[in-house]
């Protein structure tokens, strides 16, 4: 499978330009032969536009997972759609299945080459750290996990990376695949590449990690999205502009990692 990654420029609030750069990334892309394509955290508006959180919210059947979705078809390509803010309430309304009867998540959707939803992953781990996220949004409860392409495919956010007992279950629920939207800002790009790296050794799965572009007031985004294989070989990367980063991955490549080296077979719980 050809994955690629859109580390797209993120302009806070400019819902309309952020959204616009993503189509265009899936159209690149697509052509390019990708067969999966991956958008960043809250690509519509920014992570850090905390001000525009709640009027930008929508539903997860709303006008920019509607259009990207349409996208996907159009351009006969799989779309991980990074996350939105999404309006719980609004969700409810339309017969999706929330955590929570109103409030705001940071929720990211995974739709198939004709568009049709496969999977929603609601943000676990909310960040604090300097972050109004953990006061704005509602965390999820859920795995999401689909078949994409031949992997199964699982989902989380950009600060889940520091919880390894969510890749762990991920794993343990027939993950070969992780792809991990994220808004991850300067300085701390060691850790950006240090832990995805490590998730994907200890559960000798593919990681791919998908950062945005762009610069919030003081808050500068590091880039530099990167595809990891089940031995930790990094088969892709990329710098801190925008770019599309691909890497052919084949899911055949994780049974041959934990048959040649069985530190899967060999945990205890």
């Amino acid at each position: 499978m050809e994955l690629a990654l859109a580390q797209l420029r993120i302009e806070a609030g400019d819902v309309t330009g952020n959204t616009e750069r993503a189509l265009a990334a899936i159209e690149d892309a697509a052509a390019a032969g990708a067969d999966l394509v991956c958008l960043p955290e809250i690509f519509t508006i920014g992570y850090f536009a905390f001000d525009e959180y709640e009027q930008c919210a929508e539903s997860l059947a709303g006008p920019t997972l509607t259009t990207i979705a349409n996208a996907a078809s159009e351009h006969d390509v799989a779309v991980l759609a990074g996350s939105i803010v999404e309006d719980l309430a609004e969700s409810s309304d339309d017969g999706i299945t929330t955590p929570a009867e109103s409030g705001l998540a940071n929720a990211s959707v995974l739709v198939d080459r004709s568009g049709e939803r496969q999977a929603i992953y609601r943000k676990h781990h909310l960040f604090g750290y300097e972050s109004a996220e953990a006061d704005l949004l509602v965390p999820g409860e859920s795995l999401g996990v689909a078949e994409i392409g031949g992997f199964t495919v699982g989902m989380t956010t950009c600060y889940d990376l520091r919880f390894p007992e969510l890749y762990r279950d991920l794993a343990g629920a027939g993950a070969t695949l992780v792809l991990i939207p994220s808004a991850w800002p300067y300085p701390r790009v060691e850790h950006w590449q240090l832990l995805p790296r490590a998730r994907a050794i200890e559960n000798q799965i593919f990681v791919g990690t998908c950062n945005g572009s762009g610069v919030f007031g003081d808050t500068a985004l590091c880039g530099r999205s990167s595809v990891y294989d089940p031995w930790g070989d990094v088969l892709a990367e990329t710098d801190d502009a925008p770019a599309i980063v691909t890497a052919d991955i084949d899911s055949d490549r994780v049974e041959t990692v934990r048959e040649e080296f069985p530190a899967w077979r060999d945990r205890r719980r």
